[in-house]
């Protein structure tokens, strides 16, 4: 049965408040860096069979496996005792939730809502996707990251579970998640959302923390946060995103911080990569990143999914890949956080990220095989190909972009 669409008028007034919305930094909160998903899958499940009043999930890749089984599991418990779950999921990423697990969440009682059905009368309309990922329990601790809810995280057949980190947050951010979620909600589901608006205590020694999001093409505060840390970074500009089509503006932004002595570093995806062709369409920008000083590593032991940005003491962690498809076309967000100690917990997973991958150079870079380098020619026009494409039939609008240097 086709779900309702939302009032019109809460849709427009979620919709005016997305594109203008601009959250501030917050003081007092606690952050925990979780790597891997035997680290925030028992933590995540742990917060919300501790659940009282609520439980949102909003989540892009979604498929059903052992891992979901244990959440629909921990959430139809939440649901039986009183407590109110709410899940928004991207139509698409979750194609491979089975039609058995969709009856079960409607038969708990869940409120259950899909972000952009597809439609083949959308045609381009459904490239737009949600690729958010967060978890909210109870108004007090949230979690965001790059994973879903997947066995690829945590493999039970023996296999490398892909390199992916969250972000567990206590404190008063927590009321910025929860009002983001609030907002998505009322533009896309059909249930009102009725929740009790209280904020977390401040913790005495917390760090400033600021929730950071992208609404397609009409809210960019997310990419224009990494673009300023970038040009004012002073020792380092450490990236990891498992997808590298980076905008020309942040490729002369890396240039330029590596020419002036900062050290910048990539950490890419190795041959490990659910997607090969966009890792070839990115290796097209190696040479120029490498002549400037860049240091770029790919991964090895396993696929790279992880989406973390470090400037000196700041960073950002989230569904956002270094990308300008998914700051054009998705829903994104990411927590930022300015802390020394946090900022050290991030070093020290970069390092010894750094220490499994292939760092290249610009010597052994200039010494791939032609068929490499026929790869990354068809696969990079391919890109240049949709990006214009897409740009010329009016999916965006603004400005034609400028040529690639």
């Amino acid at each position: 049965m086709p779900e309702p669409r939302p009032r019109g008028a809460q849709r427009r007034r979620a919709r005016t408040e997305l594109r203008r919305l601009r959250f501030a930094w917050r003081g007092g909160n606690h952050f925990e860096l979780l790597n891997g998903g035997g680290a925030f899958y028992p933590r995540m499940l742990g917060d919300i069979a501790q659940a009282s009043r609520y439980v949102l999930l909003e989540m892009y890749l979604v498929e059903s496996g052992a891992v979901l089984q244990r959440f629909l599991d921990t959430l139809i418990s939440a649901s039986e005792r009183g407590v109110q779950v709410f899940m928004l999921l991207d139509a698409f990423g979750s194609m491979g939730m089975s039609r058995a697990d969709r009856l079960r969440i409607e038969a708990a009682g869940i409120r259950l809502a899909y972000y952009n059905p597809l439609k083949f009368a959308h045609f381009r309309r459904n490239l737009l996707r949600n690729h958010r990922k967060l978890l909210l329990v109870d108004g007090a601790v949230a979690y965001t990251g790059g994973a879903g809810l997947t066995d690829a995280f945590a493999p039970t057949d023996g296999a490398a579970p892909w390199h992916e980190v969250m972000v567990r947050t206590e404190g008063p951010v927590a009321a910025d998640w929860r009002h983001l979620f609030g907002l998505t909600w009322a533009r896309y589901a059909q249930w009102p959302l009725r929740l009790t608006a209280s904020a977390a205590a401040p913790h005495a020694d917390g760090a400033r923390g600021r929730v950071t999001f992208s609404h397609r093409r009409h809210n960019r505060d997310l990419v224009r946060a990494l673009l300023n840390q970038t040009r004012t970074a002073k020792e380092r500009i450490w990236i990891a995103t498992a997808y590298f089509l980076p905008s020309w503006k942040m490729r002369r932004a890396w240039r330029r911080a590596a020419r002036n002595g900062v050290d910048v570093r990539l950490l890419l995806p190795g041959p490990n990569t659910d997607h090969p062709p966009v890792r070839y369409a990115g290796q097209r920008f190696y040479s120029g990143l490498l002549r400037a000083g860049v240091r770029i590593y790919e991964y090895q032991p396993a696929c790279l999914h992880a989406k973390i940005a470090l400037c000196d003491d700041w960073c950002s962690i989230g569904s956002s890949n270094m990308d300008r498809w998914n700051t054009r076309w998705n829903l994104e967000a990411n927590q930022e956080v300015r802390s020394a100690a946090f900022a050290a917990e991030i070093r020290s997973w970069f390092t010894e990220s750094f220490r499994v991958s292939v760092e290249y150079r610009d010597e052994n870079w200039r010494g791939r095989s032609h068929y490499e380098r026929l790869l990354q020619w068809f696969w990079g026009r391919m890109d240049l190909w949709l990006d214009r494409a897409t740009q010329a039939r009016g999916l965006l609008r603004g400005r034609r972009r400028r040529r690639e240097p």
